[in-house]
C-alpha cells in the first residue's frame, strides 16, 4: 500500500509546481502554423499545405525570378454572433497570416507551376524539366 501514498505525494508536488509555474494569466497568441508536406516523383514536386476552413481566395502563391516559391495565407475569421450558447473550448483551426518561402530546385519548370485548393488543402504542383539523356562521349586516351 506504499505505492498509492507515493503517487498521491507526487500529485501533490506536481500540483504545487503547476501552481507556481502557471502561465494561464499570460496572453497567448492564437496562431497555428499549417502543416506542410513536400514530396517528389519523376515528373514533379508536390507541396501540400493543410489549412482547414480556408478557400482559394485565402491563398497567394508566387514564384520570383530567383526561384523562390512564396505561399501566403490570409484568412479572415468571421465572428458570428448567431449562436451565443456555443463557444470554442479549444481552437486550432485559426489562421490569420501565414507565409512560407521555399527555394525551388533548378529542375522546376517555373512557367508551368499550378496551384489548387481541395478540402482545405493547398496543392502546388511543380513540374520538373525532362531529364536530358546523358550523352556518352568517348575520350581518346593518348
Amino acid at each position: 500500500m506504499l505505492y498509492p501514498v507515493l503517487r498521491d505525494m507526487n500529485n501533490w508536488l506536481d500540483n504545487d509546481f503547476d501552481d507556481m509555474l502557471n502561465t494561464s494569466w499570460m496572453a497567448r497568441m492564437n496562431v497555428t502554423a499549417p502543416a506542410i508536406n513536400v514530396k517528389e516523383n519523376d515528373k514533379a514536386y508536390e507541396v501540400e499545405l493543410a489549412a482547414p476552413g480556408t478557400t482559394k481566395d485565402d491563398f497567394k502563391v508566387n514564384v520570383d525570378k530567383d526561384g523562390c516559391l512564396t505561399i501566403k495565407l490570409e484568412h479572415k475569421d468571421e465572428k458570428k454572433d448567431e449562436n451565443k450558447k456555443e463557444h470554442y473550448l479549444r481552437r486550432e483551426f485559426s489562421y490569420s497570416n501565414y507565409e512560407q518561402a521555399l527555394t525551388l530546385p533548378d529542375d522546376v519548370e517555373k512557367d508551368k507551376i499550378e496551384a489548387k485548393v481541395d478540402n482545405g488543402v493547398l496543392h502546388v504542383t511543380l513540374p520538373r524539366t525532362p531529364k536530358a539523356e546523358k550523352e556518352t562521349k568517348k575520350i581518346e586516351v593518348a
